[in-house]
């Protein structure tokens, strides 16, 4: 099965882009995505291991979508080096990705709550452009796939020097999936690819904003801010078709990340459309806003 959906669901540019501006609190920004979409990325998990609570609560959120499954960004402690837990009142610290049973614990006791009602399909531990491949890196891979045993942990790498065979190889002994990813491919940047090492799959498109990716001074909206054309998609639609046609691979999450005013939700529709050989349905709002691009592959439906 293939599963399309963008990157969160709360950003403070989506109204008036993606669904109607001044909505009453009460109305619910999660259950209307998952009318629309089978799948979203969690990004809150990456900045701190969330609490059972909010994980059940976005459980019950989706119900109205029997297809739905949330992918979950794991705790940036596991990938990042220097790294903040916050749980309740208590803040630690994690010197040079070196975490703890008590830290693999406590995100698994949220994860769990998504697992046990079958609405968790991956695990996304992301890694950044400088996690090049090495003895350590390694060793870090095969802590996480012993510690997150039995768990639908797919590695995300950014650097080309990962193109390697070899690595590929080693993720499927770990039993480790692997995601494919679109990136301004800059200087060493890995390129895209159509691979899969487990069981599940992912494809994770983030913009090409080459003039703001490593700028340390661009602000999150503006590394982000980018709107696949229909031809830019068209490659990655053959590979998705690719990756889901690989032997042993049970489930594919398709995720767009370039999230600013809902440019990765237009994208993740526009992909589905190619890939299924059909229009789909689109919140009304977001067609308005990028109707010129959606037109030949989603109509207009109020869910």
């Amino acid at each position: 099965m293939i599963r399309f959906g963008p990157a969160g669901w709360t950003y403070p540019d989506s109204p008036g882009k993606v669904y109607p501006s001044g909505l009453p609190k009460k109305w619910d920004v999660l259950e209307f995505y998952a009318r629309y979409f089978d799948t979203i990325e969690i990004n809150a998990s990456f900045y701190a291991p969330q609490p059972p609570r909010n994980y059940a609560s976005w459980a019950k959120r989706v119900a109205v979508n029997d297809r739905f499954k949330f992918t979950a960004k794991l705790w940036q402690g596991f990938t990042h080096k220097q790294a903040n837990r916050r749980s309740g009142d208590q803040i630690a610290r994690s010197p040079d990705r070196e975490w703890s049973p008590e830290d693999v614990e406590i995100v698994k006791e949220g994860l769990e709550e998504l697992r046990h009602v079958g609405r968790l399909g991956a695990v996304l531990a992301q890694f950044p452009w400088s996690f090049k491949p090495s003895a350590e890196s390694s060793e870090l891979l095969a802590r996480l796939a012993e510690d997150f045993r039995g768990w639908p942990l797919v590695v995300e790498v950014r650097h080309g020097a990962w193109a390697k065979r070899e690595h590929a190889l080693e993720l499927q002994k770990l039993r480790l999936g692997f995601a494919n990813i679109d990136q301004p491919t800059i200087g060493e940047s890995l390129e895209p690819t159509a691979g899969a090492t487990s069981d599940i799959a992912y494809v994770r498109l983030h913009g090409r904003r080459a003039d703001k990716w490593f700028d340390e001074r661009a602000s999150t909206a503006e590394r982000y801010d980018y709107l696949y054309s229909a031809k830019e998609l068209e490659p990655w639609a053959e590979r998705v078709k690719k990756i889901a046609s690989i032997a042993g691979v049970k489930e594919l999450y398709v995720i767009s990340n370039n999230h600013f005013e809902g440019k990765g939700a237009a994208n993740a529709l526009m992909l589905r459309a190619m890939v299924e050989g059909r229009q789909v349905q689109a919140p009304p709002v977001l067609f308005r806003t990028y109707e010129r691009d959606l037109a030949p592959f989603a109509q207009p439906l109020e869910a």
